[in-house]
């Protein structure tokens, strides 16, 4: 079975990025502190008992709840989004192809004892075009309680940037990002992975974000599902993140935006 390298909390981006770019995923172990950990996990809870079905579907399972644009359920979730290791790896991954990045989407998942695995996919493809040799995104899954293959670690297939078709992946080629919490699985939006089945009696929650090129539409409409007052209340790195910039001078220009060349005429 292929596995996923795993570096250490003070790794470098430079590190994640080459692994994450050459092998399509990495494991950076025990990033995340616990006391984060524990004030997203509490932020969450609230909103996964009222809303957390509303995305159950054949593809995201029936016995696993979601949240998305979590930056409107927990403003500590925006010390994940926005951490340090993530940007550095954001910065040498995406911007090869872009002035700036955005979040694409950020999504709080709970996969509940009975959970059946789902289906292998790649996160970009909901593009309709492909780019040779552009990533569109990455994705930066954190794992708020302890990931292992019993309850549903996600699903990886190490090496499939490489754009293989589904059907020639075999069994043999999937590993399972086993992880403790707080630790992050990196991978690319071009490789295959997906949600493990959940064979224990323990609930398996993570927080998931893709950061994806700044000229791309994000698959999360930030604008609208973020209240306005509460996007504006965060500092200026997450405002920018969500999509309140303008990639270069000359796309997605606002009033007052210090990067954009507004038009007065």
């Amino acid at each position: 079975m292929p596995e996923i390298t795993r570096l250490p909390a003070d790794a470098s981006a430079q590190t994640v990025a080459t692994t994450l770019l050459n092998e399509g995923g990495a494991i950076v172990e025990s990033a995340i502190p616990e006391t984060l950990l524990e004030t997203v996990l509490a932020d969450f809870q609230g909103p996964f008992d009222e809303q957390g079905h509303k995305f159950a579907n054949d593809f995201n399972g029936y016995k696993t709840r979601r949240l998305g644009a979590v930056l409107g359920f927990s403003r500590a979730s925006a010390d994940i989004l926005g951490h340090p290791l993530v940007m550095g790896v954001a910065d040498l991954v995406l911007k090869r192809h872009c002035k700036t990045y955005r979040i694409g989407s950020s999504t709080a998942i709970e996969i509940h004892p009975g959970e059946k695995a789902q289906q292998l996919h790649r996160d970009d493809d909901f593009y309709p075009i492909r780019i040779p040799g552009v990533e569109f995104q990455f994705s930066a899954m954190v794992a708020l309680t302890d990931f292992n293959e019993q309850n549903g670690a996600t699903r990886v297939v190490p090496g499939s940037q490489d754009l293989r078709p589904f059907d020639a992946v075999s069994e043999d080629d999937i590993t399972q990002a086993s992880m403790s919490r707080g630790s992050i699985l990196f991978y690319l939006g071009s490789t295959i992975h997906a949600g493990g089945a959940n064979q224990s009696d323990a609930v398996r929650t993570g927080l998931i974000t893709t950061y994806s090129l700044g000229w791309l539409r994000q698959e999360e409409n930030q604008y609208l599902a973020v209240p306005r007052d509460m996007a504006d209340s965060y500092p200026e790195p997450i405002r920018r993140l969500m999509g309140y910039a303008a990639h270069g001078r000359y796309l997605g220009v606002y009033p007052g935006d210090p990067d954009g060349y507004w038009f007065d005429s």
